[in-house]
């Protein structure tokens, strides 16, 4: 609406009758318009009210009004009652439908307007000149909103008894005009429906670029101004940006390899494009593009042969040397390839390839320098060796490689060496030795010769044979002889083998031998009788090998000390594997149990020390080897031998050099800590060492380290069902710590170590701390700040610094993880903000391959937000326990199952059916079922307002939506293929 220029009747409607008149006039430059007047200010308790014609809003949520008037000074005017005002009123109302005329004073008073705002004068009139304009006109600007009960609305002005001129009304909303910026068109948007407001407006790619950062949007605020840029496009390959926000295409003879902000280049040496927008440039005939060539580098070929190659040969060796080629290519990775062919009889067309017993040193492929030694050739025998140049694009030419050949004849060569001998018998004063003969004879052999001597020095004796083989005699008893043996053929002895040492007998065990040889002799006579048995023992240990799974098939997750689980062998071969535990109580302590005292409660920590962990006396240590490295010092492997006890392994963490007394105590707490702990599957502290440097903490040592490399180390080795066992293992730990009211805040699959019998036993307590317990949430709140391992971490721990046993119950959750994905890292190489972030939008890891979903049901459980819904750890090993007693509950998921809405059971996944969607019946519905509400908005502002529209759903349209957890367009893709399938499974009639 606009006024100004009006010259006709407008047509408002006013009540009463004398209040409001239209009448004409002019404006301050003397131009006709139309104009509404009241001036009863004589007349006392005035109420005038003027009704504009109906304004259609056009969906513009806020609407700005500007007035322009004039009002009369009331001191101006002469006898004036004192209810004379210098203001008025405006009012809205929204409808659909315009106000008719001959509406009663009642419908005036109680109509529902709505008040913008009292309006007063900054200038008012006291007198009119000579032309009859009126003089200093007023304009002020309001604005109303939201709007939304209706297609438009009316203006309504209320005079309380003033005595003013309405000369203009012109009532607009704001909008943001459509723009092209960071090569993405954002159309017109209207602004919102607070001057506050920002309204996000999608933004498309213009043609021939493409999304660099997604979503790309932009922000127009209540100004109608664009701003807050996020996203943006760039350039597709081929095509470069000019000033103007336009992708242009790259001309002939140019291109351009990339996506973004640089400019179309001039073709590399010896290419070309003949299209516009050309991404890459063609090689011209006979140059090539390696596989590691980049676009902008020029085309290359392949090199000429070397040249001038000679050789030397030197019995069965020969060394050859060439010179580079003249032309290389214009490349700079030129290496060499050399063939050997052996060409029996000297017959060039008959040679075969080299067998692989020959040696080329430093290689025969991918030399980069010019010679090479070929060894352990056969003598006398014709050879043909090839050199090929070869470079980085010799794999793209359809020629073969540039070579150059040289034919070379072996000479005669001795023997090599003589690989091993063997003992075939030993007496005491003799012993019978055979060996093989060298594995390149070069010749007939025709005798060995072999050298011996004592160990203490006799001197050396030497003897010949004809044959492998030789009965050395005349010896001492009980002595050891050391013994080498060369070949000869007609060219020569070869070089001796390595010595090898051999015994002979003492005469006591001389003579036990040949009473044992009689007894041989007898035996044989009944031996037939055993025959049958034997074969049958034979086909036993066969069948058991065979049913072996693997290595650690044997070995199951031990719960406690008196008690471990036993897995039949046919376990993993079976259709129903059977799991017998004769206990599972695993040191399960009654509510009665010891609470865990802090070490740091002490005015003297070294008195918790002595009070908690025992002192070894270092003398009864012995540390072997370096096994890793803590936070205070070295980790050894070492051995503990107490006074009157056998001796056992251990593993040992020392106090570096330099410590200061802070760091010595902080070191020596974890061994308070662990001393007060007696549990299987806690690490057992054997005691510290004090007294003497350096200060050492010593445990029980655990063989196969770390669980999360040890996992990784044996990938798919394991039955689900040990895995499980591993997994219960580290539950009645964690439940053991709970009772204690004790939190460990850095439980993780690193921190678990492994025995040789696969005992999973939880460690590491440098960052666990103690609950109160006269508290009835206990938690711990760190008042410093320090790191806090964030994928393993609870929401409301990384947030609040808030430690509980629910805390440590969402650590086992991803501990869960990492043993069902054998040592994978959480949330892969997500950033820690990424996973804090993922995490408060509800994303939560998905099931690993292979894993059971009840298994997987059981870490959604402990990765509830609400940390007071999440089981405790004695739930969890119930759960555990049911799992191994139930193997059938352990079949295998898909990685595709449909997650199940959090809190339900791992029991109840037993029997669990498909969703059923058949009660769902619009998109808000659809959405709050799969926990997904938080994209209603973008689901309806994307025009997916029906579930039949849903069912037309992409990956690309989820990503325009904002849909970019992985996670959630799985689980929204999922349904709708799940919708899809029901539709398609109806019958015509059901369809109708």
């Amino acid at each position: 609406m606009d006024t100004r220029t009006a010259t006709a009747e407008l047509g408002w409607i006013s009540f009463p009758a004398n209040g409001w008149e239209e009448v004409s006039g002019y404006d301050e430059n003397l131009n006709t318009i139309r104009t509404y007047q009241v001036c009863n200010v004589f007349e006392g308790s005035q109420n005038n009210w003027l009704l504009s014609t109906r304004v259609d809003r056009r969906a513009a949520q806020r609407v700005y009004v500007e007035i322009r008037f004039t009002v009369r000074d009331c001191a101006s005017i002469p006898s004036v009652p004192g209810s004379c005002k210098e203001t008025f009123n405006l009012y809205y109302l929204e409808t659909d439908r315009p106000l008719a005329e001959g509406r009663g004073a009642g419908h005036w008073t109680n109509a529902p307007f709505l008040k913008v705002d009292t309006i007063a004068a900054d200038e008012s009139f006291s007198q009119v000149d000579f032309g009859g304009r009126l003089m200093k006109v007023n304009t002020e600007v309001r604005s109303f909103g939201p709007l939304s009960r209706g297609r438009g609305f009316h203006l309504a002005f209320q005079d309380l008894g003033a005595c003013m001129s309405l000369l203009a009304v012109r009532v607009f909303y704001k909008k943001c005009p459509s723009v092209v910026q960071n090569f993405a068109f954002f159309p017109e948007t209207l602004t919102g429906a607070e001057s506050t407001s920002l309204v996000i407006a999608r933004g498309s790619c213009i043609a021939s670029a493409e999304e660099v950062d997604v979503p790309i949007k932009l922000y127009c605020n209540g100004d109608g101004e664009w701003m807050v840029p996020i996203g943006s496009c760039s350039c597709k390959a081929g095509y470069e940006p000019d000033k103007a926000n336009v992708c242009r295409a790259c001309p002939q003879g140019t291109f351009k390899s990339f996506q973004g902000a640089g400019l179309c280049q001039q073709c590399p040496a010896n290419s070309f494009s003949v299209a516009e927008a050309a991404t890459l440039c063609g090689c011209r005939n006979g140059y090539y593009r390696g596989d590691v060539d980049k676009p902008e580098d020029a085309c290359t070929s392949v090199p000429s042969a070397p040249r001038n190659v000679v050789s030397v040969v030197n019995e069965t060796s020969v060394l050859l040397e060439w010179g580079p080629p003249r032309d290389t290519g214009h490349r700079g990775d030129l290496a060499y390839n050399v063939l050997c062919r052996r060409c029996p009889g000297n017959e060039r067309r008959a040679c075969q390839p080299c067998d692989d017993s020959v040696a080329f040193s430093p290689g025969r492929r991918g030399l980069k320098g010019h010679r090479v030694e070929i060894s352990k050739l056969r003598a006398h025998t014709a050879y043909a060796f090839e050199v090929q140049a070869i470079n980085g694009v010799s794999n793209k030419s359809p020629y073969p490689a540039q070579q150059l050949s040289i034919n070379i004849t072996t000479n005669q060569a001795a023997p090599s060496l003589v690989p091993i001998m063997h003992q075939v018998s030993s007496t005491s004063r003799s012993f019978s030795l055979s060996w093989p003969p060298p594995e390149q004879p070069n010749g007939i052999i025709l005798d060995y010769e072999i050298r011996f001597y004592d160990k203490v020095g006799i001197p050396v004796t030497v003897v010949q044979s004809r044959s492998p083989g030789v009965v050395l005699e005349g010896l001492r008893p009980g002595t050891g002889y050391l013994v080498q043996v060369r070949a000869r053929t007609v060219a020569g002895y070869g070089a001796f083998s390595k010595e090898m040492l051999f015994h002979t007998l003492t005469d006591d065990e001389y003579k036990s031998e040949l009473g044992q040889q009689l007894s041989l002799i007898a035996g044989s006579l009944v031996g037939g009788i055993f025959i049958i048995s034997l074969v049958a023992i034979a086909i036993i240990c066969t069948r058991r090998r065979q049913l072996k799974e693997s290595v650690y098939g044997d070995k199951l997750q031990q719960y406690n000390t008196g008690g471990e689980v036993t897995l039949r062998p046919d376990v993993f071969s079976g259709p129903a594997p059977i799991v017998t535990f004769p206990t599972l109580s695993d040191g399960h302590r009654s509510p009665g149990v010891k609470i865990y005292i802090d070490p740091f409660t002490y005015e003297d920590p070294n008195e918790a020390v002595h009070e908690f962990a025992k002192e070894i006396d270092a003398a009864c240590v012995k540390m072997e080897e370096v096994i890793g490295a803590g936070e205070f010092g070295e980790v050894y492997k070492g051995r503990l031998k107490p006074v009157g006890k056998k001796e056992l392994p251990v593993a040992i963490k020392t106090l570096k050099a330099g410590y200061s007394e802070r760091q010595r105590r902080d070191f020596l707490s974890e061994a308070s800590i662990m001393g007060q702990f007696d549990q299987p599957n806690i690490i057992r502290l054997e005691g510290v060492v004090t007294k003497s440097r350096p200060t050492m903490i010593i445990t029980e040592f655990m063989e196969n380290g770390a669980l999360d490399s040890f996992l990784r180390q044996n990938d798919g080795q394991f039955p689900v069902i040990q895995l499980v066992g591993m997994l219960r293992g580290i539950a009645s730990g964690m439940r053991y710590l709970a009772e204690m009211s004790y939190v460990h805040r850095d439980l993780a699959a690193r921190n678990i170590l492994v025995n040789s019998n696969l005992v999973c036993k939880v460690s590491d307590f440098g960052l666990s701390r103690y609950l109160e317990e006269d508290t009835s949430d206990p938690t711990y709140t760190s008042s410093l700040g320090g790191k806090i391992p964030v994928r393993w971490t609870a929401p409301e721990a990384i947030a609040y610094r808030k430690f509980t046993s629910a805390s440590d119950v969402w650590s086992y959750g991803i501990v869960t993880w990492e043993v069902m994905s054998y040592g994978e890292r959480p949330y892969w190489d997500m950033s820690n903000q990424d996973v804090i972030n993922a995490i408060e939008q509800d994303f939560r890891l998905p099931a690993p391959m292979d894993c059971p979903l009840v298994l997987h049901q059981l870490m959604l459980d402990c990765w509830q937000k609400d940390r007071n819904a999440r089981p405790k750890f004695p739930d969890v090993v119930s759960m555990l326990d049911k799992m191994i007693r139930n193997p059938a509950s352990l079949k295998t998921g898909g990685a595709d199952d449909n997650i199940p809405p959090a809190g339900t059971s791992p029991h109840a996944l037993l029997d669990r059916r498909a969703p059923d969607l058949s009660g769902v019946s619009s998109v808000e519905d659809w959405l709050s079922a799969l926990r997904m509400t938080q994209y209603r908005d973008s689901f309806i502002g994307s025009g997916f307002s029906s579930l039949p529209l849903v069912t037309q759903l992409t990956t690309e349209d989820l990503q325009r939506m904002g849909v970019s957890l992985a996670g959630h367009q799985k689980k929204i893709l999922t349904s709708v293929q799940s919708m899809r399938d029901q539709i398609d499974d109806q019958s015509p009639t059901e369809s109708l």
